[in-house]
């Protein structure tokens, strides 16, 4: 997702520092994200927000979840946060990082994270570029050193290729999953859809009628 630059983007960000939280102050915060919110309790991630409609939907069925979405984009992340602010205030369980996904071990320990959510990642399909997918071994090295053990990485896409490369990224990487923890249509399986919140690509999507992936694959 590349966004035209919105002239109120960095004024915003800097007035709301409490709710969105530079990449400086992000490493800075490594082992102290739960002091950001009103209650301890798992704190959840995804990776890459966008205009944060996934992660305010889960904030809110979800109060007892603390939830941060990470976005590199200026934009997108003030579009994300901004949204949210101006529709339900500043929520006790939401926070931002407007930083690189890529090292996300360097604001996080070992543990301090719950589960991660990899929506509609850019599939780079070209294969000079599979180190930048999300789903590349790099990638899920980092988001083993900061997850429990079993811990959990959820992943959708409309992609069928990068869904099948992941499947094989994350076997290939130790990770595992059973018949119940994927599927190929998710808007046509009731029981896995149940409780689903949509993003704006998956709507996007549904729309053209094209079938979501998922997958929940475990360390």
């Amino acid at each position: 997702m590349h966004l035209r630059a919105k002239p109120w983007a960095a004024d915003w960000l800097a007035a709301h520092s409490d709710i969105v939280i530079d990449q400086e102050r992000a490493t800075a915060q490594i082992g102290q994200w739960q002091a950001l919110f009103d209650k301890e309790q798992p704190i959840h991630v995804e990776i890459g927000s966008g205009k944060g409609q996934f992660i305010l939907g889960m904030a809110l069925a979800h109060p007892e979840i603390n939830y941060i979405g990470m976005e590199i984009q200026e934009t997108a992340i003030a579009i994300a946060a901004r949204k949210s602010f101006d529709q339900v205030g500043k929520l006790p369980n939401l926070r931002y990082i407007y930083g690189n996904g890529n090292g996300v071990e360097t604001y996080f320990e070992k543990a301090e994270v719950a589960k991660l959510y990899l929506n509609f990642s850019d599939p780079w399909p070209k294969t000079r570029h599979e180190s930048r997918r999300l789903t590349y071994k790099s990638f899920l090295k980092s988001y083993e050193a900061i997850l429990p053990a079993n811990g959990e990485v959820e992943f959708k896409t409309d992609n069928r290729h990068l869904f099948e490369y992941s499947m094989v990224s994350f076997m290939d990487y130790g990770m595992r999953w059973t018949t119940e923890d994927y599927t190929l249509d998710l808007h046509a399986d009731a029981d896995k859809v149940d409780g689903n919140v949509e993003t704006e690509y998956e709507q996007k999507f549904m729309a053209k009628g094209q079938p979501i992936y998922k997958i929940k694959a475990h360390f």
